[in-house]
């Protein structure tokens, strides 16, 4: 049977252009396979199967998803693409993928880098960099690499993702794609739409033949959704494995997301020994999201089924007559816009002379996160007399009478107005010089080198309030939502509540418009010198990188009980951190198809910056209070790896690793009665270092083209991993220390992927799988930590090739409608359930090669 590689090569050319980023390898595998008999090399096999070979020549241990994989699979962003990923796991937010975690590990433990430029973040209070901004129609490769070399940035325990996007070199002439699709929520039944394109081209400049490339992608995509939620927030009263409930809310969101992103990439090959490049990536994303609430407080917390009376208080009627004691029904609303951006650029190159090779990059990146000015909080409250209660403990559903959804009885009492602003800036240089030289019989390459880099991260809020409007709701109601788990009431107009409030006089908000403003600066300098040798069939990475980090910050406190012109005093902090990093890597190759890894690295990770900040807020006469704790120390990690990949031949790999990180002085947010300087404290919540935690596990991978099957099986593909972790720390709380596993870590995470190639149609299913985790720590009691429920998401795509040059695909994502939820103590004690249901796409894309 003659093989069919040179025509379903081309339909790889073609999936990448699903991506619109994505240029095609070298030719050279699939010339070489076109020798072969009895195999046919599939677009998506031989993509992997590029991919396999960089994992396998790596240094360090490390996984690699390439364009083509990312286009055959219905992800819309970075974050969903690398879910597939052995050890990787996401965190959703709305049921789309936002950041990701590696080996079960919070976000934050992430280093993140585009084009060799670390990102900064654009949320306001986080380092991890949520990668949902970034549209997967950019990138060339995703790499995450889980042992770090000394020449790498030391800021990765949990692993370092590296962003790639295109260059015109990774194609072969002029190169250019055009994709649009259309999608379709099933919760909201609103219609998206999605348009991508790419180019690039390779030219001769001056006396050079084929020395300069230019590659650049765009992206636009507009989507409409919405979720239904019913959440507790964890307001449980629980004693002797009995709960009631004291109150929860019931949430509709309707939800816009625009992302668009754009790359532009310029390589040119100054002389046969060297080479400058100039990579360049925007994303913009916005976020428009309203969000109401029926906001449920029962007099007494009161179980399943059982009667009662909403909450009393104060309360005053349209009239502006005043009530004491009364039972009181409340609808919120809340609507904002936030876009937030990333730019990214790096200049760089590279030159060799002799046996010297020299590396150079100068890299500047911004994020920022802005709010312009929006409703924080509208709250409509209502005198409602009658019975109340809910049934179903998991997902709470409303008992009450036909008069709490009666929009003539609520009244706005008040409206909390907003704007805030985060910018993220960071530059860096860094220098890295190798040489090849011989020690003894042994060929080996020395390297050495310098990083640099300068980081500045503010924080700005403004927030003023708006007492007793009293417009009736009716004035802003529009028709009864649709709120698929029970009866919700009418809409509000959001538009109508922030016209009315513009015309109100309103008074700033001092505590949180300047407690909340901060400015931190981080410089670091980083040196490191590490070898690479070859004994044999033993390759050898060893080595150290030292770092110090100078850490500046300036913030506010807040004190309500002091006089009026001493409640806002400013704050500053300082501190400075130096650490010593060895590493050491093994690659042992037992045979052709099988080789050995083990690593030891050290790695260092400093606090988010909201935990970090130097400003407090206290309140209720310095009982009560959240501060910041700049003189944190950093989570420091030792961490070993030992494991061994085989690989089966074209796009087959088995692969088992152990793991096991060994952490100091590890970070955790808590409340406690105990805080130096503050003698009247009994609730402080602050981020403190634990003690020691440890973190261990498995983690197994496996692929396979199953080329050996007989026509038309022997087009299937087959993919799974599976991670096995464990943790456990200690922490401080008011009731005494207590052991933990870490937060936001599961214990097992997992995805399978079976697939489908021939010359015309390519078909994908996908299972994700994530084990329930830590989300909240409860001071007083475990009985009240919050715990996410585990995650079960299934995925289908199918492509279809009309033509050489076009095709059509179809998507499902979470086809099996699976919510997000979590509970307090238990799965029948419901924190937050939140229901998106599937979401559909059609599209056709129309290629050139």
């Amino acid at each position: 049977m003659a093989t069919v590689v040179r025509k379903v090569f081309k339909h790889s050319q073609l999936a990448l252009a699903i991506t619109a980023t994505i240029g095609a390898s070298n030719l050279s595998f699939a010339q070489d396979s076109e020798k072969l008999e009895e195999i046919i090399v599939f677009g998506n096999a031989a993509s992997l199967n590029r991919a396999l070979e960089k994992q396998r020549m790596a240094d360090n241990i490390k996984s690699i998803v390439s364009a083509d994989s990312i286009g055959k699979l219905p992800d819309t962003n970075v974050s969903e693409a690398l879910q597939r990923v052995p050890g990787v796991s996401i965190e959703r937010d709305q049921g789309e993928g936002r950041f990701v975690s590696v080996r079960g590990l919070s976000a934050d433990l992430n280093s993140v880098s585009i084009n060799g430029m670390s990102t900064p973040s654009p949320e306001s209070d986080r380092r991890a960099v949520a990668l949902d901004v970034i549209p997967a129609d950019l990138v060339e490769t995703l790499e995450v690499t889980k042992s770090i070399t000394p020449d790498m940035d030391a800021d990765a325990i949990g692993g370092s993702v590296e962003v790639k996007s295109v260059s015109g070199f990774d194609r072969d002439g002029l190169f250019y794609s055009l994709s649009s699709e259309g999608s379709y929520d099933d919760l909201s039944g609103e219609s998206s739409p999605k348009l991508a394109a790419s180019v690039s081209n390779i030219f001769s400049v001056g006396k050079g033949s084929e020395n300069l490339a230019i590659a650049g992608a765009v992206s636009w995509f507009d989507r409409e959704f919405g979720s239904n939620n019913s959440e507790t927030g964890g307001k449980w009263e629980i004693e002797e494995g009995e709960a009631k409930l004291e109150e929860f809310e019931q949430r509709n969101y309707a939800i816009e997301r625009e992302r668009l992103g754009a790359a532009f990439n310029i390589d040119y090959k100054v002389s046969e020994n060297h080479q400058i490049f100039l990579r360049s990536l925007f994303s913009e994303y916005t976020d428009t999201e309203q969000r109401l609430a029926n906001i449920i407080e029962f007099e007494d917390p009161l179980a399943s089924g059982e009667l009662g009376s909403l909450k009393e208080d104060d309360y005053i009627d349209g009239e502006g007559n005043e009530f004491e004691d009364r039972p009181i029904a409340v609808r919120e609303l809340k609507q904002r816009l936030e876009t937030q951006k990333i730019f990214s650029t790096v200049f760089g190159g590279e030159y060799k002379a002799n046996d010297w090779t020299l590396e150079y990059n100068l890299g500047y990146s911004k994020s920022e996160e802005v709010e312009p000015e929006h409703i924080s909080e509208a709250k409509f409250v209502a005198n409602v007399e009658g019975d109340v209660g809910f049934e179903d403990s998991q997902q709470p559903k409303l008992i009450a009478p036909d008069t709490f959804y009666n929009p003539n009885l609520y009244f706005l009492e008040s409206v909390e107005l907003a704007k805030a602003q985060a910018e993220d800036e960071a530059s860096s240089f860094k220098l890295d010089i190798s040489k090849d030289i011989k020690l003894g019989a042994y060929p080996t390459e020395i390297k050495f080198g310098a990083k640099f880099s300068q980081r500045e991260k503010q924080v700005d809020e403004t927030v003023s309030e708006i007492e007793e409007m009293l417009n009736p709701l009716s004035d802003f109601a529009n028709s009864d939502i649709n709120y698929k788990l029970q009866r919700f009431g009418p809409g509000i107009n959001s538009s109508a509540v922030l016209a009315a409030a513009q015309n109100q006089d309103r008074e700033l908000n001092i505590e949180e418009s300047n407690a909340g403003d901060w400015v931190v600066e981080e410089d670091l300098q980083a040196v490191y010198a590490m070898a690479t040798m070859d004994i044999e069939d033993l390759r050898l990475v060893f080595g150290a990188r030292y770092q110090e980090v100078d850490f500046k910050a300036n913030g506010f406190a807040y004190d309500d009980d002091a006089e009026d012109d001493q409640q806002i005093t400013a704050r500053q902090a300082s501190r400075s951190d130096s650490h010593f990093l060895p590493a050491l890597h093994l690659r042992y190759i037992v045979n052709d198809n099988t080789q050995l890894r083990a690593a030891w690295t050290n790695s260092v990770v400093r606090p988010t910056f909201e935990q970090a900040r130097p400003g407090y807020i206290l309140e209720d006469d310095g009982e009560k209070g959240e501060f910041g704790n700049p003189q944190l120390k950093p989570w420091e990690s030792s961490n070993l790896d030992v494991g061994i990949e085989h690989y089966m031949g074209f796009a087959g790999v088995v692969s088992a690793f152990a793991f096991y990180k060994d952490i100091d002085t590890f970070i955790y947010d808590t409340i406690t009665d105990q805080l130096s300087g503050f003698e009247n404290i009994e609730e402080a919540e602050i981020a403190l270092n634990g003690q020691d935690a440890k973190l261990y596990g498995v983690e197994f991978a496996w692929s396979k083209q199953l080329s050996e099957l007989p026509e038309p099986f022997n087009g299937l593909l087959l993919s799974a991993n599976l991670t096995l972790a464990e943790s456990d720390a200690e922490i401080d709380t008011i009731e005494g220390s207590r052991t933990i596993r870490l937060p936001q870590q599961s214990d097992t995470t997992g995805n399978f992927t079976v697939g489908y190639d021939s010359d015309k149609l390519s078909l994908r299913l996908a299972a994700n799988y994530k084990s329930d985790y830590l989300d909240e720590i409860n001071a007083e009691s475990p009985v009240n930590d919050i715990i996410v429920d585990d995650h079960f998401q299934l995925d289908f795509s199918a492509r279809y090739f009309i033509k050489d040059n076009i095709q059509v695909f179809f998507e499902a994502i979470n086809i099996n409608d699976e919510p997000f939820y979590a509970y307090v103590s238990q799965p029948r004690w419901n924190a937050q359930y939140e229901d998106y249901g599937p979401t559909f796409k059609l599209g056709a894309t129309i290629t050139n090669f």
